[in-house]
């Protein structure tokens, strides 16, 4: 599967922005598990958020709990980040990565070993 993320942009604190993870190739999108990713320069990519496939199970950090919403819409292909109250530390590149998952499990995954497929990243910036 290929993945393209799209949706970030420039965004005063306290805004709000959607990402879009659009992924094609496959006929069974709904058999992915989705993260999101971000990272900025000279650091580490730190994990955001996760959906399981079908959407049954979602996963936050707990520095985005409360604001950060993962959601999925399978008839599009298409995982969301829709994230409010943004903050200047939310600024970073963001990715969507993907893993397909067998067997019907519910896994969500944290870490970048768990996803195969990766997007090129989205980059969001928080500033006044």
């Amino acid at each position: 599967v290929q993945l393209q993320a799209s949706g970030g942009g420039l965004v005063q604190p306290g805004g709000s922005l959607r990402l879009s993870c659009a992924g094609s190739g496959s006929s069974t999108f709904d058999n992915y598990a989705v993260g999101w990713f971000r990272q900025t320069p000279g650091q580490d990519r730190d994990w955001v958020a996760a959906v399981s496939r079908a959407g049954s199970r979602t996963d936050y950090a707990e520095s985005v709990k409360g604001r950060f919403t993962i959601s999925r819409d399978d008839a599009k292909n298409t995982v969301y980040l829709q994230m409010n109250d943004l903050q200047p530390e939310d600024t970073a590149v963001y990715f969507c990565a993907a893993v397909y998952v067998l067997g019907g499990f519910d896994l969500v995954g944290a870490d970048d070993d768990f996803y195969v497929y990766w997007g090129q990243g989205t980059q969001v910036t928080v500033s006044s």
